[in-house]
C-alpha cells in the first residue's frame, strides 16, 4: 500500500488505547494515538509524516483562518470478523477531496497519494478500531492554507492532516426533520458541493434554531425559491415515493455524497427505479399525506442510513411510518454492513483493504 510513498514513521512510546472507554465513544471525541501530516511547498506535495496525535504550531496569520481556504472529507474504516480491515470506498473520496480543492483554488493531491496515506494510518492504528456492531474508525483528512500572509489571494503553502478515531452511531434514533425556507446552505455557483468548512459554519445558527424546536435535522432547500429540496444537515436526503428511489441530483449546491452513491448503486441492483432531479417540496408532502412516501432517510458516512420519523413544514409535522417496517431502508442498511463488516461478498469492490 505504501510501495510508492515514502512516509516517515515516528511512533508514540506510550499508547493511550488501554485508557479509551471503547463503551462510550461520542462521535469526533476520540482520536487514535498517531496522525498523518504532510505540506505543500514550491509546487509539490512533501514531508509526509505519521508521528504521535497531538497540537501542531501555527501562525496566527495563516490565510486560512482568515480567508476559509480550508475543507475536509469523511471515511470509515472497518474490523472485519477475521480480524482483517477495510476502508470503505477510499477512492471515491479522492475524486471528491480534488473537486474541492479544485473549487477553494488549492492544489490537488494524487488520488493514489491520498489513498496510500490513509491506508498506511490506518494500518499502524488499526487496534483502534473497534470489532462492535455499528461501530467503525472514522478518518479525517483534510487540507488547509498556511501562509502567513494578510490578503485576499490563495496561498502558496497548504498543510494535508489525517485524524483517525473510533466512533459508535452518529444517531441514536430516527429523526425530526424540518424543511428550512429561511436560511440556505448553498446557492447556484457557490461552493455547495465542495466540503468547505466555511459550508459548515454558515449551517450552524439555523442548525441551533432548528434543534431549540425540538428537530434532529433540517432539510435544506433551493435558495431561489425555497420549493425544492436539497440536502439534510448531516447527509444526503433520499426518499422512496410512489416506489422510486428519489433524491436531488448532484449539483453545484449539492454534495456528491460516496454513501448516496452506493445507495442508487444497490437499488438500481435491485431493479428499482432511481430519479435523481429535482425534488419539490409539494411532492414530498402530498406523498406523506396520501401513503405514497413509504421511506425516508439520510444518507451519508457519519450518519450511515438515518431514517426520518417525520417531516415538519410550515409548522405542521408530517409522521412517517415506523421505520422498523421499512423495507428499503432496512435493507439497505443490513447490506451495507454486510459488505462493510466482511460478511457478504463485495461484487462492486467497494472495500479497500488495508
Amino acid at each position: 500500500m505504501t510501495d510508492t510513498l515514502d512516509i516517515k514513521i515516528t511512533q508514540t512510546p506510550t499508547s493511550r488505547l488501554a485508557e479509551t472507554d471503547f463503551n462510550n465513544l461520542p462521535f469526533g471525541k476520540v482520536f487514535s494515538d498517531h496522525m498523518l501530516v504532510a505540506d505543500y511547498e514550491d509546487g509539490e506535495w512533501k514531508n509526509f509524516e505519521i508521528l504521535p496525535y497531538g497540537p501542531i504550531e501555527l501562525s496566527p496569520a495563516i490565510s486560512a483562518l482568515h480567508y476559509g481556504q480550508a475543507f475536509f472529507e469523511g471515511i470509515k474504516a472497518y474490523k472485519h470478523a477475521d480480524g482483517k480491515v477495510s476502508i470503505f470506498r477510499p477512492d471515491k473520496n479522492a475524486i471528491r477531496f480534488n473537486k474541492s480543492a479544485d473549487r477553494l483554488c488549492m492544489p490537488q493531491l494524487p488520488e493514489d497519494i491520498f489513498v496510500q496515506s490513509i491506508a498506511a494510518l490506518v494500518d499502524i492504528d488499526r487496534n483502534w478500531i473497534p470489532g462492535k456492531a455499528n461501530h467503525a474508525l472514522y478518518i479525517r483528512p483534510f487540507m488547509f492554507a498556511t501562509d502567513p500572509f494578510l490578503g485576499v489571494t490563495p496561498s502558496a503553502t497548504y498543510k494535508y492532516i489525517v485524524l483517525i478515531g473510533p466512533v459508535g452511531p452518529y444517531f441514536s434514533k430516527p429523526l425530526r426533520v424540518k424543511i428550512e425556507t429561511h436560511y440556505t446552505r448553498a446557492a447556484e455557483g457557490g461552493m455547495g458541493y465542495a466540503k468547505a468548512a466555511g459550508n459548515y459554519g454558515s449551517s450552524m445558527l439555523p442548525a441551533r434554531k432548528a434543534a431549540e424546536e425540538g428537530f434532529d435535522q433540517l432539510i435544506w432547500t433551493d435558495a431561489k425559491e425555497h420549493k425544492y429540496i436539497e440536502e439534510m444537515g448531516a447527509a444526503n436526503a433520499m426518499f422512496l415515493l410512489d416506489g422510486k428511489l428519489i433524491t436531488a441530483e448532484a449539483k453545484d449546491t449539492i454534495l456528491d455524497g460516496v454513501t448516496r452513491d452506493t445507495v442508487i448503486a444497490l437499488a438500481k441492483d435491485w431493479g428499482i427505479t432511481v430519479e435523481e432531479r429535482k425534488v419539490s417540496i409539494a411532492e414530498l408532502i402530498e406523498g406523506a399525506k396520501n401513503g405514497k412516501l413509504t421511506d425516508a432517510f439520510g444518507a451519508g458516512t457519519a450518519a450511515t442510513i438515518a431514517s426520518v420519523a417525520s417531516i415538519s413544514y410550515n409548522g405542521e409535522e408530517y409522521f412517517l411510518s415506523d421505520p422498523q417496517t421499512r423495507e428499503f431502508s432496512k435493507k439497505v442498511l443490513a447490506t451495507l454492513d454486510d459488505i462493510k463488516y466482511g460478511r457478504s461478498e463485495d461484487v462492486h469492490g467497494w472495500n479497500y483493504m488495508v
